[in-house]
């Protein structure tokens, strides 16, 4: 029976849920997987502050520089997330032979290819499924099983708290800040919710999938963002009527002559589609294959004890291959021929509020035409000054939209535009 001893970086939700665990995980481990983990060391900046789970005497330390160096400790666990000090402690337990797994999407969405080829260097592994969606073991799934497929486009729902916030404003008919409000009661939200609710969350994970799903080094400046705190109730009940639920998806895509395109923006989702029936906090992540089809894998994408089970699922893997002396390579990893979203196509939806004169619909449809954006429905809502236009068109490229939507707001007959939501899924 191989002993692999742990130590563990942080000892916040997730890696208080990791180590209690992987105590009581300890017995059908070693029977199905022939190793036995033990928690050796846990470094937190304050060992005397209060944890719930319980811990060995002397495993506490607030040094955890020296958890990494110390030659007993034969794998780490880093869950304090953040740029620094965890890049400087993962790479240099990389170096002293250590196999790590993180949970750490900020890290890795802007140091990935460079952590990567630290640890083929030093023949350990780093694994990360619990950096992307939770418990959902998308990362294993696009490392090893879809490893040989044509991957074309991954989309999903990849942060639950603006999931929440969508799914109370659609089915409840709340305004935005009320169902913030709600969020952040119930622990969805941060006081400060702005990664969450304006993508960047979402945008750090959609640049890890892009990474794996392409084999490309995609950091998270590469992507495109567009947030939730500008969509009204108006706007999701607009959908609603037409058969559209509005949803925050990370868009990752790759054109057929490579060029890689990642981004995070409100979507209208058609009811029949999978990810419309992805409610409250749950993720989901959608992939679509040249030879496999679509797929979608779906769960808890956030939480204590979701997140700690795959942290010690890659434990667990990582504490196999150290057994064996080998790890899983993830290659090299080039930058990618980037794909702008003006060069992007879907198809749109746009509102407009009008006068109520002769001519109207005539010098709207007139500016969509000379962009060669094609109108698939229009429709009218209110009579008389409260007149509004809704426009849904067929796919389109997003230069030509924009250029249409600055153009709409120049004629005297636009009192004004409404929001912008792009349409996926049909």
């Amino acid at each position: 029976m191989k002993l692999v001893r742990i130590g563990v970086l942080g000892c916040g939700n997730v890696g208080a849920e990791f180590v209690a665990l992987a105590k009581s995980q300890q017995a059908a481990i070693e029977t199905r997987a022939g190793v036995r983990l033990e928690v050796a060391a846990v470094a937190v900046n304050d060992p005397k502050k209060h944890r719930n789970v319980q811990l060995a005497a002397g495993v506490l330390t607030n040094d955890a520089m020296a958890v990494v160096g110390d030659p007993a400790i034969d794998l780490i666990v880093e869950v304090i997330g953040g740029i620094e000090p965890a890049r400087e402690l993962i790479a240099t337990a990389l170096r002293n032979g250590k196999p790590v797994v993180t949970g750490n999407k900020e890290l890795l969405a802007s140091f990935g290819s460079e952590l990567f080829a630290a640890a083929d260097a030093a023949g350990v592994d780093l694994l990360f499924e619990a950096a992307v969606a939770g418990g959902i073991p998308i990362v294993r799934a696009l490392r090893e099983s879809l490893l040989g497929e044509p991957i074309k486009r991954v989309l999903g729902i990849i942060n639950g708290t603006t999931n929440f916030i969508l799914t109370r404003m659609t089915e409840d008919g709340a305004d935005y800040a009320d169902a913030l409000a709600e969020a952040q009661a119930l622990g969805y939200a941060e006081r400060d919710p702005t990664a969450d609710v304006e993508g960047y969350d979402a945008g750090a994970k959609a640049a890890i999938i892009a990474t794996i799903a392409f084999g490309k080094s995609v950091v998270a400046d590469d992507v495109y963002h567009e947030g939730i705190s500008a969509i009204s109730a108006a706007e999701i009940a607009m959908a609603k009527r037409l058969g559209y639920v509005v949803k925050l998806l990370g868009i990752a895509e790759v054109t057929p002559a490579g060029a890689v395109g990642v981004r995070v923006h409100p979507t209208m989702v058609p009811f029949h589609h999978p990810l419309a029936s992805v409610r409250d906090s749950y993720n989901a992540v959608f992939v679509e294959g040249a030879a496999v089809g679509s797929l979608m894998f779906y769960g808890r994408g956030a939480g204590g004890l979701p997140t700690a089970s795959a942290v010690l699922g890659d434990v667990v893997d990582a504490a196999i291959n150290l057994s064996r002396s080998t790890h899983g390579s993830l290659g090299t990893f080039e930058r990618p021929t980037k794909l702008s979203i003006d060069d992007t196509s879907s198809e749109y939806l746009l509102s407009l509020d009008v006068a109520d004169r002769p001519g109207v619909l005539h010098a709207v449809t007139g500016v969509f035409a000379r962009h060669n954006v094609s109108i698939r429905i229009a429709e009218q809502e209110g009579l008389g000054p409260d007149a509004r236009l809704v426009f849904i068109t067929h796919v389109a490229l997003e230069s030509e939209v924009q250029a249409t939507v600055r153009d709409l707001r120049d004629l005297d007959v636009v009192r004004s535009v409404g929001g912008l939501l792009r349409v996926i899924g049909e």
